[in-house]
């Protein structure tokens, strides 16, 4: 039986394993983080959460919206406004709804691919990877930012050369919650005309969520993401409060305040292609990067590695 390595645990990185598990090829997943989803993510601190990432997604083609009524039917995604999706009770839970039908690796820093006669070998600084399989891999699909496949495809000696092409802007996220009781702005999110905000979301008012606190989720504009990147997330939470003040009018101190930096959030520039394959090498790439910066993006990416992998193997 074929076996895959799947380098990311993000949208595009699950769907291509749940295509190939569909079809009855094995995959293990690799991920750095100890939880799924990529940018669909949920922090949680104490009783409180926050979707710091993504903030909705919608289902514009045929197979991604018949993906999205199965999460509707199993109950891990809602709709928000109307076509608007969310999952529940947070953004990671269609992530973690696809994950435990594979076997999964997180926490783990992959450095480098290396290939033997037995196959190939997923590595981290330390040497190979502890994982089932590892080693014998037929073939390693790269599901992570662009900038972080360069790498890792150049160690395979892989050639995709179109992922120096792909452009990304950087988003700083700010955490806020409030008492309930406060005062604010009666819509559920807003797009401010403002220098620093690009969005903010009343992120208690999703469905599922906790309904002890008022919740908010403010991205920061690409330029001014840009500028401030290399602050400590610390040290840029008073700036982006205070834009959020003059913006909302809440004056009310926050009970809680976090930061937090994406460093590829946003495609700028993608590929225009569904997935990069090298057959030689028998190593692939998928991501949102591929065809632009919708979670649809990155689940149909996924998909169309899959379905490639399975005709070079056949």
């Amino acid at each position: 039986m074929s076996k895959i390595a799947i380098i990311g645990a993000g949208m595009a990185g699950l769907a291509a394993a749940g295509r190939l598990a569909a079809r009855g090829v094995a995959s293990v997943i690799f991920e750095k983080s100890r939880g799924f989803g990529g940018r669909m993510a949920t922090r949680r601190t104490g009783d409180l959460q926050f979707d710091h990432g993504a903030q909705f997604f919608t289902a514009r083609g045929p197979d991604f919206f018949a993906q999205v009524s199965r999460w509707r039917e199993a109950g891990v995604v809602d709709e928000w406004a109307t076509g608007s999706y969310v999952g529940a009770p947070g953004m990671s839970a269609p992530a973690r709804a696809m994950a435990p039908r594979h076997a999964c690796v997180t926490q783990a820093q992959v450095s480098r691919l290396v290939r033997a006669e037995s196959g190939w070998s997923v590595c981290d600084e330390s040497g190979e990877i502890s994982a089932p399989g590892n080693g014998s891999y037929d073939s390693v699909v790269l599901a992570v930012p662009a900038p972080q496949a360069i790498p890792l495809a150049a160690s395979a000696g892989a050639r995709m050369p179109e992922l120096a092409h792909v452009e990304y802007a950087p988003c700083i996220a700010l955490m806020l919650a409030f008492p309930l009781a406060i005062h604010g702005p009666l819509e559920n999110w807003l797009k401010p005309d403002d220098r620093t905000i690009a969005w903010m979301a009343r992120n208690s008012s999703k469905p599922g969520r906790p309904a002890d606190a008022q919740t908010w989720v403010v991205h920061a504009r690409p330029d001014w993401s840009r500028e401030h990147l290399e602050i400590t997330a610390d040290d840029l939470r008073a700036p982006l409060l205070a834009a959020f003040r003059a913006v909302t009018g809440i004056l009310t101190e926050p009970t809680h305040v976090s930061a937090h930096r994406w460093r590829y959030a946003l495609v700028e520039q993608a590929v225009g292609v569904p997935c990069l394959f090298d057959a030689d090498a028998m190593v692939g790439a998928c991501g949102d990067w591929c065809l632009g910066p919708r979670v649809e993006s990155a689940y149909d990416s996924g998909c169309a590695m899959a379905d490639t992998l399975l005709k070079s193997l056949a």
